[in-house]
């Protein structure tokens, strides 16, 4: 189980990552996450980052160590790693890596509820994400085959990984897509008759009645 800590935003790990190579200051910071694509792997909302930089040395993961001006430009101050820091990222890193969690997918979420369209709708739907998927996965493959004889092959690992889960997830839904396609998904004909006529398959009427199962409604006419 994940354990609670004193900065539980994504982008604390994120900043500890960029400044463990090198002191620098929060709009170096910025720039070389943004260069890195963290915004991508983590989610980050650059709106907190001083808010993020401020919790990071508050708690002792981060320590002031000076200031610089450029030319007209307002005094930045510049922020080193502690070592406290650097035993928060690598525990922080391990977490991550040994301890799966569930994650909260949209996809999921509307595949939870998808009886309230009716099949020939969802397969047209997941033509639709087939097709998107296919374009990024193309494009995914390509960057990275741009970037193969450039950059280490260890700070491509996280796109590797996205790459192999949208593949994953074009060919089981290329899958689901097929089976209500051909009638081979189970009982697809009852699900349609559901929409059609509004009569609820008798498997999911004798779930609905003994509460075993939370089965949306669908208005008909």
């Amino acid at each position: 189980m994940a354990r609670k800590r004193k900065v539980a935003n994504l982008m604390g790990l994120a900043v500890l990552s960029a400044v463990v190579l090198q002191p620098m200051h929060r709009y170096e910071i910025a720039a070389r996450l943004r260069a890195w694509g963290k915004d991508s792997d983590m989610g980050i909302k650059w709106g907190s980052l001083y808010t993020v930089v401020d919790n990071l040395t508050k708690h002792g993961f981060l320590e002031i160590t000076g200031s610089e001006r450029d030319g007209a430009r307002p005094e930045r101050t510049i922020y080193r790693i502690t070592d406290a820091g650097r035993a928060e990222l690598t525990d922080w890193t391990r977490e991550l890596v040994a301890d799966p969690e569930p994650e909260q997918r949209r996809f999921t979420a509307g595949l939870s509820v998808l009886s309230v369209l009716p099949p020939d709708e969802v397969v047209e739907l997941l033509t639709q994400r087939i097709t998107k998927l296919d374009t990024v996965i193309a494009e995914s493959r390509a960057r990275l085959a741009a970037l193969a004889d450039t950059v280490p092959r260890l700070f491509l690992i996280e796109d590797d990984y996205e790459l192999t889960m949208l593949a994953a997830e074009a060919t089981w839904s290329r899958a689901l897509r097929d089976s209500l396609a051909d009638g081979s998904f189970p009982d697809t004909e009852g699900w349609r008759a559901w929409h059609r006529d509004g009569t609820l398959p008798r498997d999911l009427a004798e779930l609905a009645a003994e509460g075993g199962a939370n089965t949306p409604h669908t208005q008909h006419d």
